[in-house]
């Protein structure tokens, strides 16, 4: 039992009015009853308790107020008093984890896991995986380490010499980093509070038919943790005159807009900017609607104080010939006439200002730089760096895909993060950027005139418990689990309420595959999916002395 909650119910032991006389069972509805009618004596017994009284009593001035709600919320869930899980998971001493969220089901802004942190660790595009749901009032302790930065490694630079072992870091380099983008992101922040200039996200747009596929009930609710969690962090690295562009498609792009407004600030919405990708054919132009051939992206500022670079298009031909129709022969060019009378000439014109809708045809599946099914083109990516950054400003993309941000970035002369925590990671934003620094030709390389040239460093997050998950998602036979199982027993972290002795071997075995994983990836403390900065010197871990340094400069430790 989760040892906050075994605390809460020896305090409660202290109303007689809470338990049967018979079994000494909690009475439930009793308790529920007493909260909801405020009762004196009851707020009085859970307010003398300190770790009580911080997590549900907030003081204001002199009033000390009672949140109701979030106690009801505890109380209500099935961690509270467990419903059975398995009579194998029960045996071993592990409460339903699962059952960390509100039974409610309802799609709203106030959605099942508002208060959760959902740690989002998919390591395979095509598998669907139970997420723990960490809810910050059950279990902040959980919650803050996973916050804690973490320890680096694996650390190569690549530059036009090919790659390189490294003895420095720098806020000056451009990095891509892999791993689960949660904690990259809080592992940022040490040192990138406040600087990144430009966030570009192109998450997964929750169809039912991409990587993001969760249990259809909560499948809204799911989403938007997962993002609430990983904007709220975002929104700390973004400068002040910082701005965020997230794009989606119509299945989420209206509940991501209230989502935005509630984290950036409804005032700081500048442009829902629709990019139409032109003609579209095969399956999508034979639906039995009209077409759908537009994503929306959702263009926010920090502050009102926002980078903007306004862009400007040539002028068509006919566009000129319709309108700048007057000539003094006066060796100025051609003009039109603005307003009542003020001449703006042809040569003085910067152009047709950019609207906010954008007709960029998306790449041509035989084309060969399309890399990726949901790849965007760098021209697309190169409007929207130009207009919010300015030379060596920092981009960020914490779901860089197949690297379109990261590319655009380098050949622009922008400094740029991206993290990933899928294995293409090398196959696609790693080996393209190796191209781009050699002078490959795609996309905008002959409208930016590049010739090659910069570089990058690569890092992971130092995996622990996270590499066991991995293995068990790609176990394919008993056998495999059963050697997994082994190196757990030798290496792994466990949770701390997990009996070990009574792990019945016989009873193991006869579960089924699925169940066998499962079993095994709930055993495993998830505040030990990663190594944290303050283990580093830990010797369980084996950190090498390189990776310490780079680490001590990374984060800029003395």
């Amino acid at each position: 039992m989760n040892k906050f909650i075994e605390e809460i119910l020896n305090i409660l032991k202290k109303d007689k009015r809470l338990f049967s006389k018979d079994d000494n069972k909690l009475l439930k509805g009793e308790l529920i009853s007493l909260i909801s009618k405020d009762d004196e004596k009851l707020l009085e017994l859970l307010a003398s308790n300190k770790e009580i009284e911080k997590r549900f009593f907030k003081k204001i001035g002199k009033i000390t107020i009672f949140q109701k709600e979030n106690f009801l919320q505890l109380i209500t869930m099935n961690e509270f008093l467990p419903d059975s899980f398995t009579a194998f998971e029960v045996n071993i001493g592990l409460s339903n984890n699962k059952k960390l969220i509100s039974s409610q089901e309802d799609i709203s802004l106030v959605f099942p896991h508002k208060d959760c942190i959902l740690e989002g660790g998919q390591n395979k595009e095509n598998t669907k995986r139970e997420e723990i749901f960490y809810n910050t009032t059950l279990a902040p302790d959980e919650v803050d380490r996973l916050k804690e930065p973490k320890v680096l490694t694996n650390w190569k630079k690549f530059d036009s010499k090919g790659e390189h072992k490294i003895t420095d870091v720098s806020l000056e380099d451009n990095l891509i980093i892999k791993g689960n983008n949660l904690m990259a992101l809080y592992s940022l922040l040490p040192n990138y509070r406040n600087k990144i200039k430009l966030i570009y996200i192109d998450p997964p747009y929750n169809t039912g038919n991409d990587s993001f596929k969760y249990n259809d009930s909560f499948n809204h609710g799911t989403w938007l943790t997962f993002m609430k969690n990983r904007l709220e962090v975002a929104r700390e690295l973004l400068s002040d005159d910082g701005s965020i562009y997230m794009q989606l498609d119509h299945n989420e792009v209206h509940y991501g807009k209230v989502l935005m407004d509630e984290i950036f600030g409804r005032n700081n919405f500048q442009r829902e900017i629709i990019w139409h990708k032109g003609n579209t054919f095969g399956y999508a132009a034979s639906a039995d609607n009209f077409v759908l051939a537009h994503d929306s992206i959702l263009f926010y500022s920090k502050t009102s104080n926002k980078l903007f670079n306004k862009i400007y298009k040539s002028y068509s031909d006919e566009y000129i010939k319709k309108r700048f129709i007057h000539n003094d022969n006066d060796g100025k060019g051609p003009y039109r006439i603005q307003g009542k009378n003020q001449k703006q000439y042809l040569s003085d014109s910067k152009g047709l200002a950019m609207s906010d809708v954008w007709t960029i045809p998306v790449i041509n599946v035989m084309a060969k730089e399309k890399l990726f099914d949901t790849q965007k083109p760098e021209a697309l990516l190169q409007i929207i760096i130009e207009a919010s950054t300015n030379k060596n400003d920092i981009v960020l993309d914490f779901m860089a895909g197949s690297g379109t941000t990261l590319a655009v970035a380098h050949k622009i002369n922008r400094r740029y993060i991206g993290i990933e925590q899928m294995d293409y990671i090398h196959n696609l934003p790693e080996a393209r950027l190796k191209r781009i620094i050699k002078g490959e030709q795609d996309g905008i390389s002959k409208e930016v005139n590049w010739k090659g040239g910069g570089s990058f460093i690569y890092t992971e997050l130092l995996e622990w418990n996270n590499k066991y998950i991995r293995d068990l998602e790609s176990a394919k036979t008993k056998i495999d689990i059963k050697k997994i199982k082994a190196k757990i027993e030798k290496e792994a972290f466990y949770k701390y309420q997990i009996d070990t002795s009574k792990f019945d071997n016989k009873e193991f075995d006869k579960l089924s595959e699925k169940e066998q994983k499962e079993v095994l990836i709930d055993v495993l403390d998830m505040n030990h999916l990663y190594v944290n900065l303050d283990s580093i010197n830990d010797a369980t871990f084996a950190i090498s002395k390189e990776d310490k340094e780079l680490n001590k400069k990374f984060y800029n430790q003395k």
